[in-house]
């Protein structure tokens, strides 16, 4: 009795759950079948536990397409799926179901969720060959489908003489790239067909602006809807044409401010060979259109050219045609057409034909017609890149606002370029400026250094690029120089400073500087104006970048004073010169801080110390850090002194305690090759104090001071003393002379052994050396005698004549002939001195004369020396 209950109840249980099936919208078929209790408990035992119902009872679809609708329905398993789901149609399990035209099926699935399982296509032929074609609006055929994924295919045979035209109703269609999928996952997809070959247009979003597309021949139309799209219609209608010559025509409709993209057909495949199309775009006229190509690709052509062709209403050179490489035209005011040619391709090699570009509308700008002249025509070799904040790392997205660069009112882009040696007029279609960025690059180089080491080249940022209203981002000097020949930086007025942690840049531009080899690259640090660098000295290629950080720069770059020189081969990889302020503590620190200099580098720093200072030199920590593999480190200091020690400290020492340096110093620091995970990184700092001075040491020059005066003056009194006694013309030989005097020649005409020109002209008694011959008395007596002509050997020149000599006046008669000008080789090299006597009027005169001049020669003055008395 309880058995016949339960089985009861499940029966009634059953047919109120089919009650309710009943009332669901589609409408399905159930039967109820009584089963034995021993059939019922297997069938529960069976059933998935997901669906109670699952294998008693199905939701059946009946599909019966017209015959003359042409129309097939193929029902089949999503690839990648496994079959665990059945169509069954009259107890028959199948994997797939094909419908065609005229025939009824019933059918049922034998899962709850047959769409994650089963794809559907729905494929209608038109014939527009043989028959007429049913033009107009395109529906869903047929009706009460089964919620699968399904596409809908239209596949139209056509004339090739005739054209078909897809007109979209709105929101028209927008291109996407292959592999890019619709947000609501609704697509379309367009292919051409002519004779057997077939042509992919493209496919399509909802919410674009594309409205039409003309087509030349058949074509194959796809639309593919997903299982629980609420989509009801086709969204296009199908148009008969004239022929278009062409194999297809685009047409897309611009309203307001707007960005497309747009490919070539079979994009990213080869646009077929020798084929022409063309897109209109529907522009107002009170709006600017500019083309950009992103990406395209050509092919090896035998016959013809590849390019795109531009016809622009209101142009006198209709058609424009441009090549692929070219920049496109810009700021076109109102609709135009783009076409693309392709060429006869090689047959063994034909290459690849393929174009994705972009055409942006937006409303005229207000500046549009300003033009900023750019005078680039005496710079050389260098280059001036105009382009948005972040490039070329950040790519603006298409439905970014643009900002165009012109560099006439048809050829604008995004990146504009400008070289040296041309004068440029400029304009900017943007609403912000202040998304714009200058990047420019100039190189300077040396080959032969007898050429360009006296040469000093000014690293400033030209006038042409800081008065554009745009913000200079980086400038960049690539300084090439071969061996044995080094680049010299300078900042004369403003100095460096290098940034570090402790002393941190706060200007509104700094200096990146880095030198590279192809064995070694060292990133010799950032610098800013306003420090204590006056010169650094590199090996190798340097690459200086300078970089803005606000639009302060603009004041500030009318003080630039960098400069840079080629200067010979120096043995450290760099050399700083460092003049630091007295009154500020200066830090520096190695070369590719933090992560240490490379190995077997070996940098200097050379600080200067004012007179009046003592520096102070410490280092920030106490040891290098490092452990060498090969080599050894070293810090080496040393005082630009005589006899100064220098310090040496290894990396497995501690390095100096702070230290007074009383002169001009080196500190190097040279590297080894470190083990890894360690590298050399030193910090150091600098101050400078007044110089103490003892008071003994000031008590001591004080008391030298007063021995020399005393020593001074006794020798002044002697002196005085002694020209009181004695009143000779000095004879003083002047090894300045120069003996080969131009232009006075037949002094000596005979030889040096026929004539006297080795006789002293006057000898003084005074000329021995009486002081050292004392008599008793004290009193000076010379050796006085006649003056005995020398016997010897006489040679070709004259002797020299003692360093001092003493000479009586000795008084030439009124007649005396002028002697004969000297020769060049013949001259007596030493000179007779005059002494001043403020009691001879005949002396004073001389003196006028001579303007104070006390020194003559003997033989060229000699009638002077007879007035002289």
């Amino acid at each position: 009795m309880a058995a016949g209950r339960a089985l009861a109840a499940l029966l009634a249980a059953l047919l109120v759950a089919a009650a309710q099936l009943l009332q669901r919208e589609d409408f399905c078929r159930f039967e109820v079948f009584v089963f034995s209790r021993a059939k019922t408990e297997e069938l529960l035992r069976h059933a998935p536990r997901c669906c109670p119902l699952a294998g008693l009872h199905q939701a059946s679809f009946t599909i019966s397409p017209r015959t003359a609708d042409n129309i097939t329905v193929m029902i089949k398993l999503r690839p990648g799926v496994s079959p665990s789901c059945q169509i069954r149609v009259k107890n028959v399990i199948r994997f797939e179901l094909k419908i065609k035209p005229g025939e009824n099926v019933t059918f049922t699935f034998t899962c709850s969720t047959p769409e994650k399982h089963f794809i559907m296509e729905i494929q209608k032929n038109i014939d527009c060959v043989s028959g007429p074609c049913p033009f107009g609006d395109v529906h869903l055929y047929p009706p009460g489908l089964p919620r699968l994924n399904r596409t809908f295919i239209w596949d139209v045979k056509a004339s090739t003489k005739a054209g078909l035209e897809l007109k979209f109703s709105t929101p028209w269609l927008r291109q996407i790239e292959p592999g890019e999928t619709c947000p609501d996952f609704v697509s379309y997809n367009i292919n051409s067909c002519i004779d057997m070959a077939t042509v992919n247009i493209g496919t399509f979003c909802r919410n674009g602006s594309v409205s039409r597309v003309k087509l030349l021949g058949g074509v194959v139309m796809s639309l593919h809807l997903p299982w629980d799209s609420p989509l009801t219609t086709s969204g296009f209608n199908i148009a008969n044409r004239a022929s278009i010559k062409r194999l297809c025509i685009i047409e897309s409709i611009l309203k307001g401010e707007s960005s497309i993209t747009l490919m070539s057909p079979n994009y990213p495949l080869g646009f077929p060979e020798d084929e022409l199309m063309t897109w209109q775009f529907v522009v107002p006229s009170n709006m600017r259109a500019s083309v950009f190509f992103h990406n395209y690709s050509l092919s090896n052509c035998e016959r013809k050219e590849e390019r795109v062709e531009y016809y622009i209403p209101g142009s006198l050179s209709n058609p424009e045609v441009f090549k692929l490489s070219d920049s496109q035209p810009a700021n076109i005011a109102g609709s135009f057409n783009l076409s693309l040619q392709g060429c006869d391709q090689d047959a063994q090699n034909p290459g690849i034909l393929r174009l994705l570009f972009q055409v942006v509308v937006q409303h005229p700008q207000i500046d549009e017609n300003v033009t900023h002249l750019v005078d680039l025509s005496k710079e050389w070799n260098m280059t001036v890149t105009i382009h948005l904040e972040g490039w070329p790392k950040h790519v603006p997205l298409m439905s970014e606002p643009i900002c165009l660069i012109c560099k006439d009112p048809r050829t604008c882009d995004r990146v504009l370029t400008l070289v040296s040696g041309a004068v440029y007029k400029i304009s900017f279609l943007c609403k912000d400026l202040s998304r714009l960025r200058i990047t420019a690059e100039k190189g300077i180089s040396c080959v032969d250094l007898r050429w360009c080491q006296r040469k000093i080249y000014s690293l400033s940022v030209p006038k042409a690029i800081t008065q554009l209203p745009i913000q200079l981002h980086k400038f960049i000097w690539k300084l090439l120089a071969p061996d044995l020949i080094n680049v010299e930086i300078t900042s004369p007025s403003l100095k460096l400073q290098q940034h570090v942690p402790e002393q941190r840049c706060n200007t509104s531009y700094s200096y990146s500087i880095a030198s590279a080899t192809p064995e070694t690259e060292l990133n010799v640090g950032v610098f800013c104006p306003g420090g204590s660098i006056e010169k650094i000295q590199m090996r190798n290629n340097i690459t200086i970048s300078l970089k803005t950080f606000s639009k302060g720069f603009l004041s500030e770059s009318n003080y630039q004073d960098l400069k840079m020189s080629f200067v010979p081969h120096i043995k450290d990889e760099c050399i700083f010169t460092v003049s630091p302020d007295p009154k500020a503590k200066v830090y520096l620190q190695t070369p590719n801080w933090p992560y240490g200099l490379p190995p077997y580098v070996s940098i200097s720093w050379y600080i200067l110390v004012p007179s009046k200072q003592v520096a102070r030199l410490g280092f920030s920590k106490d040891r290098m850090g490092i452990a060498c593999e090969t080599g050894r480190a070293y810090v080496n200091i040393k005082e630009e002194t005589l006899g100064a020690e220098e310090t040496v400290c290894r990396e497995d020492e501690l390095l100096p305690e702070p230290r007074n340096m009383y002169h001009n110093f080196w500190v190097n620091v040279s590297n080894c090759k470190p083990v890894d995970k360690t590298q050399l990184t030193l910090q150091f700092w600098v101050t400078f104090a007044d110089k103490q001075i003892d008071l003994g040491v000031i008590l001591a020059v004080v008391a030298g001071a007063g021995v020399l005066a005393a020593i001074g003056l006794t020798v002044c009194c002697v002196k005085k003393k002694k020209k009181k006694n004695q009143n000779p013309m000095v004879g003083v030989y002047n090894p300045n002379v120069n003996t080969q005097v131009p232009g006075k020649q037949g002094l000596f005409t005979k030889g040096r052994k026929n004539n006297e020109s080795h006789v002293y002209a006057v000898i003084d008694d005074a000329m021995v050396y009486g002081h050292l011959l004392k008599e008793s008395n004290g009193s000076v007596a010379p050796e006085v005698d006649v003056y005995r002509p020398f016997d010897g050997p006489i040679g070709s020149l004259p002797p020299s004549p003692p360093p001092l000599s003493f000479r009586k006046d000795i008084k030439h008669s009124s007649n005396a002939e002028e002697p004969p000008a000297l020769t060049d080789t013949d001259h007596d090299t030493y000179t007779f001195a005059h002494q001043k006597s403020g009691q001879s009027e005949d002396n004073g005169d001389t003196n006028e004369k001579n303007n104070g001049d006390m020194s003559m020669s003997l033989l060229e003055n000699k009638e002077q020396d007879g007035l002289v008395e």
